[in-house]
Parts: structure tokens; sequence; C-alpha cells
């Protein structure tokens, strides 16, 4: 029986590859094994920065959102806590943009709005009982002793 040497399709292969790695410095553009290590490398990185992504944008709105925040007078936590108690849903993203825009007007109705809502919840006077401590759980067995039972 003659030897299988895959024809085309190994051809195919190694030209995706090569596409992928095009731009690559050096033998890494241009070498199937070079190539096809550094595209697995740059893939890996890609998935996990999408990731970092996200959390980096996150980061940023919220160090803008604080900055126009403490304009008014109010630190980041209260500025949130105050929009949720007033029942306001927007997220970071639209808040980091409306702090950053050039009309403070919109930014300044969305503190106003914290305020109220802060001013809303009620507060503990300064001479009121601690809540009581809660109770610790229950210990249970372990997962190994049900599974014998």
């Amino acid at each position: 029986m003659p030897r299988a040497k895959r024809g085309p399709k190994r051809a195919a292969k190694r030209k995706k590859v090569l596409k992928r790695s095009s731009g690559f410095y050096g033998v890494k553009s241009n070498a199937y094994r070079m190539a096809m290590q550094a595209v697995d490398r740059a893939g890996k990185f890609a998935t996990r920065d999408r990731r970092q992504k996200k959390r980096s944008f996150r980061a940023l709105w919220i160090v803008r959102i604080n900055a126009a925040a403490h304009m008014y007078g109010l630190s980041y936590n209260k500025f949130i806590s105050g929009l949720k108690l007033a029942g306001c849903d927007l997220d970071r993203k639209v808040l980091a943009e409306l702090a950053a825009a050039s009309d403070p007007k919109p930014f300044a109705g969305l503190v106003d709005l914290a305020k109220s809502g802060l001013a809303q919840k009620p507060q503990a006077a300064p001479g009121d009982a601690a809540p009581a401590p809660k109770k610790a759980p229950a210990k249970r067995a372990s997962a190994k002793a049900e599974a014998q039972a």
C-alpha cells in the first residue's frame, strides 16, 4: 500500500499557520515549526488579555468616577451606594463617560441623586445598640462520611 503524505491538506495547514504568523519577527514568520510555536503563544496571550482588558477598563472607569465624585464632595463608595439606594441603574461605563464629559451638569445631577439616596437611608444613631452577632454555621460532616452512610 502506498504511503499517504496528506497532500493538499498538509499544505493548507501550513499556509494557515504561516498566514497567522505574518508580521512576526525573524524566522517566526516563515519557518513552520517556529511559526507554529509563536502562533500558539500569541493565542494564549490573546485569550488572557481579552479578559484583562475588561478588568483594566473597569478600573479606569472607577478612577474617572472617583475623581469626578470627589469634585462634588463624595467618595466613589458613597456615590455608588447613593445611586443604588436612589434606584439608578447606570453602569460604570456610562457614569465614566458622563464624568469625563465637557458638560458637568449631567454628572452633577447624578451626584444630587446620590446624595438624596444617601439622605433617605436610615442611619444608626450614635447611642444605638450594635446588632447582635451572627451565629457560626453548624459544622457539617465531611462529604466522605456522608458518602459512606
